[in-house]
């Protein structure tokens, strides 16, 4: 493919995922290759590229002489990263975020469970260090920098990991999308919740010292905390792709 057809391919892609995504083109609606080759003024073969993409996503199928239908929510691929950014770019941001947090808190206390059971001698030295990473940059103001963000990813993801359950591991990818997407819509607070930090050193420690209740409780104690920030939030109340007021 080349680098012109990419870019084409990928702007039609983005600008249709954050359009359903964002309901403005509800499950329903139905597109033709003609027409969304006119509107984007791009090939008939990008526009399939684009429509093949979407559809691997859930997010439309495409049937002869009926045409590009748009999906419900039900039939999309909800954990895709491409999914989460275009619906957290949207007027959702909020109850994705807060259904995103309902899937962590279901799935994180009990990686840290078996973390603290199956994680190696590395695991668990890197998990207490990532904590300590993230209590010193927090406890500095810097909740919201991208080190924090990067430590914070490190993190989680290695809980994830360390659980020795490769569905559990895979759950990293949603777990860093919430995270990322957290930051970029400027609602981390430069000042983590009182807590939080705590939490992630104890959750850390208690891994380390392979005491699986402890590391239950203290990520489980650790996300109820951040759930409470996130269902404090409001809607976006201006156009996607804005900072809504938190």
């Amino acid at each position: 493919m080349s680098a012109m057809r990419e870019g084409s391919h990928s702007r039609v892609v983005q600008e249709l995922g954050r359009r359903i995504a964002g309901l403005t083109l509800p499950a329903g609606t139905v597109l033709t290759l003609a027409g969304l080759e006119e509107e984007f003024g791009t090939s008939r073969t990008v526009v399939r590229e684009a429509v093949r993409v979407l559809e691997t996503h859930g997010l439309v199928r495409s049937r002869r002489r009926v045409g590009i239908t748009v999906q419900p929510r039900t039939e999309w691929d909800n954990l895709n990263a491409s999914v989460i950014q275009w619906t957290l770019d949207g007027p959702r941001r909020r109850d994705q975020l807060i259904e995103l947090m309902d899937l962590r808190e279901a799935v994180e206390p009990v990686a840290a469970r078996l973390a603290a059971q199956r994680a190696t001698a590395e695991q668990r030295a890197e998990l207490l260090r990532s904590a300590t990473a993230l209590s010193d940059l927090g406890a500095a103001g810097l909740g919201d920098s991208d080190d924090y963000l990067a430590a914070d990813i490190a993190y989680h993801s290695l809980l994830l990991t360390a659980s020795g359950n490769a569905l559990l591991a895979q759950m990293a990818g949603p777990v860093t999308e919430i995270l990322r997407g957290r930051t970029s819509y400027g609602l981390t607070p430069s000042d983590p919740r009182p807590g939080t930090l705590e939490a992630h050193v104890a959750t850390a420690a208690a891994v380390a010292a392979g005491d699986v209740d402890v590391a239950e409780r203290e990520a489980r104690h650790h996300l109820a905390l951040v759930a409470d920030e996130v269902s404090a939030l409001q809607q976006p109340s201006t156009a996607p792709g804005s900072i809504p007021v938190a």
